[in-house]
């Protein structure tokens, strides 16, 4: 329709966009050339055109000198009128996609407790990485009813910069880490998908993404808060970072303590990033539930990074598998249980929802 504009509808358009040439070109579907050329000829036809409007600013007027003449060069840019609604076109999406983002509902269509299982850092493509581990707690994924994934992030080592000098001391190249992550990712039903300091190192152009995507897979840089919702009516949020803000030397599950008591309040708190396990259980004293708050490991085992600095080992496991029981009131402690061997979580799951929990 706009494409075929009646002069009328061109002069009304115009009038709606306020004497704006480049907002009217915009809403009736033409580049401004084009108008340019729709308003030429409605002048001709004895419609009054506003100059401001007929005037492109790519089309410049003769500047008269003495002894000569120039035609100015068009702008390099579009014009201002055409940026600023394209700034607040991109203010728009960009405020939609974040209050979207401060909880995001995830609702589980099956009955009774659900299992999910959070993979530590991964680095698939490490020479120190147990792959094996992940081939196994990705099957026990897939062979489990009711068991779900998260990853928490830095899925590739995915050197850059300066540090990509780093592929020279490892076996697998950069082509055949995006191999393992597409075979990782592919491996499981997942809940959603963060990406760590690691993956978040390539920018805008994040590979990650675009794999998430390929499997239909929520994807966050850097956190996620999540609301599962259970067909009883039952709500249990989780709040997932790589990493939550706040260290301790006493007490490595700090961050995630820091942000249950200072920030929302949540049922599981859960971060990886730095390589260690952790866990400790708060009540909220208003609430009344019970806060969860872990950090997950890594699946890189040996590194020889940690070695040189003379970080201790601190990982019961490289993941952590939580039970979640919507069947109990959600002040009760025991609605969310977690399991640092993932094959007696599973073991666990499987009991609960035999008995119909």
């Amino acid at each position: 329709m706009y494409s075929k504009a009646t002069d009328d509808e061109i002069l009304k358009a115009i009038q709606d966009a306020n004497g704006i040439r480049a907002v009217a070109a915009a809403k009736l579907g033409l580049n401004e050339r084009s108008l340019l050329m729709r308003l030429k000829k409605m002048t001709a036809k004895g419609y009054t055109i506003p100059k401001s409007t007929y005037r492109s600013n790519s089309v410049k007027q003769p500047v008269e000198k003495p002894g000569y003449s120039f035609t100015p060069l068009p702008d390099d840019d579009v014009p201002i009128e055409q940026l600023i609604e394209h700034r607040k076109r991109q203010f728009a999406h960009k405020r939609d996609h974040e209050e979207a983002s401060k909880l995001i509902p995830i609702r589980i269509k099956m009955p009774g407790a659900i299992g999910i299982l959070f993979f530590g850092d991964p680095h698939v493509d490490d020479d120190g990485t147990d792959i094996e581990a992940l081939e196994r707690h990705t099957k026990l994924v897939q062979d489990t009813e009711g068991l779900f994934a998260v990853n928490v992030g830095d899925t590739t080592n995915n050197w850059v910069g300066r540090l990509a000098k780093l592929y020279g001391e490892q076996s697998t190249s950069a082509a055949q880490a995006w191999r393992l992550a597409e075979w990782f990712v592919g491996r499981c039903n997942w809940l959603w998908i963060l990406g760590g300091n690691h993956d978040l190192w390539s920018g805008s152009g994040d590979p990650m993404r675009w794999i998430a995507k390929q499997q239909d897979a929520l994807y966050k840089s850097s956190e996620a808060r999540i609301a599962l919702r259970f067909p009883n009516g039952a709500e249990v949020r989780v709040n997932s970072r790589h990493d939550h803000t706040g260290s301790s030397i006493w007490n490595p599950a700090h961050g995630p303590m820091k942000a249950a008591i200072m920030g929302t309040r949540d049922h599981i708190y859960v971060a990886g990033h730095k390589h260690e396990s952790a866990y400790s259980v708060l009540k909220d004293p208003i609430t009344g539930i019970a806060m969860h708050t872990m950090k997950v490991a890594s699946y890189k085992v040996f590194d020889r990074y940690a070695k040189e600095r003379g970080f201790r080992d601190n990982a019961f496991s490289p993941c952590a598998l939580v039970t979640i029981n919507p069947s109990l009131p959600p002040d009760h402690p025991d609605m969310v249980k977690v399991w640092w061997t993932p094959e007696e979580g599973a073991e666990y799951l499987r009991y609960l929802r035999a008995r119909g929990e």
